[in-house]
């Protein structure tokens, strides 16, 4: 690597601590101000700050220890401690290198810095955003820039990110790699909060749903969905292959279907006389032209030529499928009377993960989504999530103890009604000094007085906590995912949890130099 004659004066040949060769790969280390910059000729770097005039370095970004100063203070005190301390630098880089970099060739398009992929990802979810906000953020923002190591003073050329680089770039982190981070993350976090390395955890677990990005499903807006996807499917076909005959009226069909499906909603949703068979028959015109419609995708001869050819066409007869599923359970419900079981149904075409969830709740009676259990300790770090698949709260419980108990010195843990099964206190008991679990239904005497001792009715009123803690995280983005597919899905609910947990300590961060600043001024002041 070049050292210009301006980088020899910041840095100086005693800066340069050694240069080795691992796996044919050069690498140059520098040691400035506290931190590490490496830089390798693989097409991705782990973090490249160029130390030239101007350049702010990222151990020297200040972060304003005023309360109420907004998230983005308390993130970036998080990622700024993370990334000046050696021992937590390295290890979020070797993770981030062995996912993302692992089976990419040494040369090609440069992408974005792995520190900035990953300060962005967690400002997403911090914030809550959009890409598009995200894209000004990262090119506006001056604290977030300082911490990608991107931001120069007054004057000098400014790096700019593109919007398709930010999004392509942050989507590279999968959900394996987001748990590896968290960890990293949560053993940081016990460090910052802990007092005494050997204190217990008192944890506290509750689900709650992050709902997917879907429509209210009903039979009749899901085969409309199916029928415009296939028409969908055949426009691609036609702008590729504008010879293609037999679809001239595409548009028309378009019209036609949604004003059927439309006629139906506007039956079911009206009242009167005679209405079941104003229903009934709105249903038969819409099935007729449903199935018009599939004889034709049938009858229709579409060429298969290269690659994504092959892709429209596996697409297309995926919701055909889709299309078949929904001409026979509208027919079925609405003009066979039958009660459609609820393992067949399918709540979206495009998020086919999605649950019908109902918690007894009042307000909303219904969501659609997945459940995530998670677990809080005193600090109100989150220790573990788990999304759960078509599960139930109390069949969840020995699947985290299993984890948290062998890993984790734990004093008291605490659920509500939902997570309670007889196997699930035994399992615990046998780990757990103080296990609080509210039994279903009526008590005999000696679990009514187990549940009457003061010891238990404090953890009980403590357990409370863990709903300002999922009240939190529907603020960092898991009240609704707006990501298509599943891997997205758990990939940002990973993130979520990450950009939680970093305020959080981040927060304690902001704390502890606030109590030395005025700890310094006191001295100051009696001097």
């Amino acid at each position: 690597m070049l050292i210009t004659c301006l980088n020899i004066a910041r840095f100086s040949l005693a800066n340069i601590v050694k240069i080795t060769d691992i796996q044919g790969i050069k690498q140059t280390r520098f040691i400035y101000f506290g931190y590490t910059i490496k830089q390798d000729s693989k097409m991705r770097q782990r973090f490249e700050q160029q130390m030239t005039l101007g350049t702010i370095p990222i151990g020297e970004t200040k972060i304003t220890t005023k309360k109420r100063s907004g998230k983005l203070p308390d993130l970036c005190a998080a990622l700024k401690e993370i990334f000046i301390t050696p021992e937590w630098n390295e290890r979020l880089f070797a993770i981030l290198e062995s996912r993302v970099m692992s089976g990419k060739k040494r040369t090609g398009r440069p992408g974005m810095d792995l520190w900035q992929v990953f300060v962005l990802a967690q400002a997403r979810l911090l914030l809550n955003t959009s890409y598009e906000d995200l894209h000004h953020i990262a090119n506006n923002d001056h604290l977030i820039r300082q911490i990608m190591g991107v931001e120069k003073g007054f004057g000098y050329e400014r790096h700019e990110f593109r919007y398709q680089n930010i999004i392509d770039n942050v989507s590279l982190l999968d959900d394996e790699t987001v748990r590896e981070l968290n960890q990293v993350i949560l053993e940081f976090g016990h460090e910052v909060f802990k007092k005494k390395e050997e204190a217990a955890l008192r944890l506290k677990t509750d689900s709650f749903v992050v709902e997917s990005n879907v429509h209210f499903p009903t039979d009749y807006n899901l085969l409309w969905d199916s029928a415009r996807k296939c028409l969908d499917m055949v426009g691609k076909f036609q702008q590729k292959y504008p010879w293609i005959s037999g679809w001239r009226k595409k548009h028309d069909w378009y019209r036609q279907m949604k004003n059927a499906m439309r006629a139906v909603g506007k039956a079911s949703s009206s009242g009167g006389k005679g209405k079941e068979e104003r229903i009934k028959q709105a249903v038969r015109y819409y099935l007729t032209k449903a199935r018009a419609l599939r004889e034709k995708l049938m009858d229709s001869e579409l060429p298969v030529i290269d690659e994504m050819d092959t892709m429209l066409l596996l697409n297309l007869m995926r919701y055909m499928k889709f299309l078949d599923k929904f001409i026979d359970l509208l027919d079925r419900r609405v003009l066979q009377g039958e009660q459609i079981p609820h393992d067949e149904k399918v709540f979206s075409i495009f998020e086919e993960y999605t649950e019908w969830i109902t918690k007894g709740k009042l307000s909303p009676n219904v969501e659609l989504g997945k459940k995530l259990a998670i677990t809080t300790d005193q600090y109100n770090l989150i220790v573990d999530y788990r999304i759960m698949e078509n599960q139930s709260d109390s069949e969840m419980v020995k699947p985290i103890a299993e984890a948290l108990a062998s890993s984790y010195n734990i004093r008291s843990w605490s659920f509500d009604k939902g997570f309670w099964h007889k196997e699930n206190k035994a399992l615990l008991e046998k780990h757990i000094d103080k296990v609080v679990i509210p039994k279903k239904g009526k008590c005999n005497k000696l679990e009514q007085a187990e549940e009457e001792h003061r010891s238990f009715k404090l953890l009980r009123n403590k357990h409370s906590a863990v709903e300002s803690n999922i009240n939190e995280l529907e603020h960092r983005g898991l009240d609704r995912c707006p990501d298509k597919s599943y891997d997205h899905f758990r990939r940002y609910v990973g993130l979520a949890v990450a950009a939680y947990n970093l305020r959080r300590i981040g927060q304690e961060l902001i704390a502890i130099r606030r109590k030395q600043e005025m700890a310094e001024r006191e001295l100051r002041a009696a001097a």
